[in-house]
């Protein structure tokens, strides 16, 4: 039976006031801008406090949930019942000759911005993704041609026995939106890319025109999860649903966004409720229409 309050009398004794926080409204912590309170949420600065907040949490059989930046997630409007560990406060980039070391709460797009800094080319396609490094190595996150595996030389993670690993690239199983840090419960604490020299006018042209062709197809000024599905094989999402009549498509303050039929958006204070119904009513017409079973790219956690 999990035992939250002795837990959050134990995670005080080693974690500071900023690293803890309680009945935490989730909305504010994805970018859809939708979900309920979680129990507790630990946002640890350094792997020894995430080790030990994962040892008591085990210890006192709390369920949990390990994010980044909140960009691929919905929670519910229940919220979640027991921890969110928030890997933000693993934020730092170092840059050692062609390869850049990163934390797992860092941001995929400052990590890139260090590149271009750097006169390092290969992340040139990760610079407008929203989510953090760790999120990023866990789904192989992509974009307009490259991906995660393309780049990554190795990365170390916190295995379900509680110890620190390194897998390289090969070790790491990484296909499309998915690797072995799924399959097994891993938590990506740090990411090493192997990148080349460049020419940064060269990486930064590339980077601009990357970025002015998301602004121009998808409807970033609404807060959404990117990309609601997965590509499903043989067939682009977000023509799908345009061939099934459903851009445009509302329910509550959720709809299916008339930019890009792939992003489903919050434009009028949503709930998840509204957005949840959205994504059902979408992947339910398009199967009747076409056959297609839509999955979710998008995280949906915690309780109605």
């Amino acid at each position: 039976m999990m035992n939250l309050d002795e837990l959050k009398i134990n995670l005080k004794t080693f974690l500071d006031e900023d690293e803890l926080k309680f009945n935490e409204p989730m909305k504010n912590h994805t970018s859809f801008k939708v979900g309920g309170p979680c129990d507790i949420m630990v946002i640890p600065k350094s792997k020894d406090n995430l080790i030990k907040s994962l040892e008591l949490i085990k210890k006192y059989n709390v369920p949990y949930f390990i994010m980044g930046k909140g960009s691929n997630l919905i929670v519910k409007d229940g919220g979640f019942r027991g921890v969110i560990l928030k890997l933000t406060g693993l934020d730092y980039i170092l840059v050692r000759e062609n390869k850049i070391i990163a934390g797992g709460g860092a941001s995929l797009s400052n990590t890139a911005r260090e590149a271009l800094l750097n006169s390092l080319k290969g992340m040139e396609f990760a610079s407008g993704i929203p989510g953090t490094v760790g999120g990023a190595v866990a789904m192989n996150a992509g974009a307009y041609g490259g991906e995660i595996k393309d780049i990554i030389e190795w990365a170390e993670c916190v295995d379900e026995n509680l110890n620190l690993i390194k897998l390289t690239r090969e070790e790491l199983n990484l296909s499309y939106r998915h690797s072995r840090v799924q399959d097994e419960n891993l938590v990506v604490v740090e990411a090493c890319f192997n990148l080349e020299k460049g020419n940064y006018d060269e990486i930064r042209g590339c980077m601009e025109e990357l970025n002015r062709r998301r602004l121009e197809k998808q409807p970033l000024n609404y807060p959404s999860a990117g990309s609601t599905f997965k590509r499903p094989p043989g067939y682009f999402a977000g023509k799908l649903i345009e061939d099934a009549g459903l851009k445009g498509y509302r329910f509550g303050g959720a709809m299916v966004s008339e930019k890009h039929a792939g992003f489903v958006i919050n434009y009028d204070n949503a709930t998840a409720k509204d957005v949840l119904e959205v994504i059902k009513h979408v992947q339910k017409t398009v199967y009747e229409k076409f056959g297609v079973t839509l999955e979710t790219e998008v995280k949906i956690i915690g309780e109605d």
